[in-house]
């Protein structure tokens, strides 16, 4: 028996329930694992809240790191004792011991630890597909990375800057400005202390930036589309304030035929063959110390709830780790 959080409704962070779970032997092509490190990400809230709908009673979170203690038969991506990592797949993350396809398992190289893996894989991965595919940002070019101070943003920033980018974050107080400076910003600004499109011009002689990166969604949608260069991108990736409002196409093209996308990690991740160079990348960035992982705070896995309600009101930093 083990110890694991589920909801039975949608809704704040009260619905989670700690239960005591039967994990069964593992199935064919999977495995066990005794989680040592659990990550906390707004895709957690959005699945609780019912933003991200998924069938009820539900688990919750996607991404940890622990040991591989059982396997299944006809599993050949790891071992018995293997150290691993994972994010994404069905929602379950929330729990001291749980059974997981071993399709989805990254071997951990020597060097990155259980807590660092879990605060950064979903996001370092995300950042991978931001920075590398969605919109492949090269050297001089100006991007804008929104939420510079929180665990994608803090990657994000480091990794654009060692590609040779210009990077402008923002950050929602200004207590965070010298962390975001400290992780690779070369402009940081303070969201609702000025006019973000006006600043934004400034500091590009009035050109806008290649790229906006946006998980913020509904309070910053606009203005990102108004700090864009002619032809730039916006990429929203997340709703931290709450959904994109509709809006017309022809907001785009009297903008400066600008292109928008709204990617998902599970689209880039979708075939291990996918997943596995991407994974290597970002470990490789680690490894290099290009990409320091800022993990700025630790609760209990019991805690959950709490750390919750504390990444929704903006007052984490970096990553943040459950620990069984």
């Amino acid at each position: 028996m083990t110890g694991a959080y589920r909801f039975y409704q949608n809704g704040g962070p009260e619905v989670l329930q700690w239960e005591t779970v039967d994990v069964p032997p593992p199935g064919p092509g999977e495995v066990t694992l005794r989680q040592e490190a659990i990550g906390l990400n707004f895709t957690d809230i959005y699945a609780r809240s019912g933003l991200y709908p998924s069938p009820l009673p539900s688990g919750l979170g996607q991404e940890a790191a622990g040991i591989v203690t059982a396997v299944g038969e006809g599993v050949t991506e790891v071992a018995l004792g293997d150290r691993v990592a994972y994010a994404g797949g069905p929602l379950g993350a929330y729990a001291e011991a749980r059974n997981i396809s071993a399709q989805l398992l990254l071997k951990l190289p020597d060097g990155i630890s259980s807590n660092v893996a879990a605060s950064m894989l979903l996001r370092g991965l995300t950042v991978q597909y931001l920075l590398r595919q969605t919109y492949k940002v090269q050297a001089g070019d100006t991007v804008l990375i929104h939420a510079a101070a929180g665990g994608v943003g803090l990657i994000a920033a480091q990794w654009a800057k060692a590609l040779g980018a210009f990077v402008i974050g923002t950050v929602g107080v200004r207590s965070k400005v010298t962390l975001a400076q400290s992780h690779g910003c070369d402009h940081v600004l303070v969201l609702g202390e000025g006019n973000l499109a006006q600043e934004v011009k400034a500091l590009t002689g009035g050109e806008g930036v290649a790229v906006v990166y946006d998980a913020i969604g509904k309070d910053t949608f606009f203005d990102s589309l108004d700090c864009l260069r002619p032809l730039g991108m916006m990429v929203t990736y997340g709703n931290a304030s709450g959904p994109v409002p509709l809006f017309s196409p022809l907001e785009l093209s009297k903008r400066g035929s600008l292109f928008l996308t709204r990617p998902t990690l599970t689209t880039y991740t979708r075939k291990r063959e996918l997943l596995l160079p991407m994974a290597e990348e970002l470990f490789a960035m680690i490894l290099s110390g290009k990409v320091k992982i800022e993990i700025g705070q630790t609760y209990a896995l019991q805690d959950a709830p709490q750390a919750q309600r504390d990444l929704a009101e903006r007052r984490t930093t970096g990553g943040t780790v459950l620990l069984p």
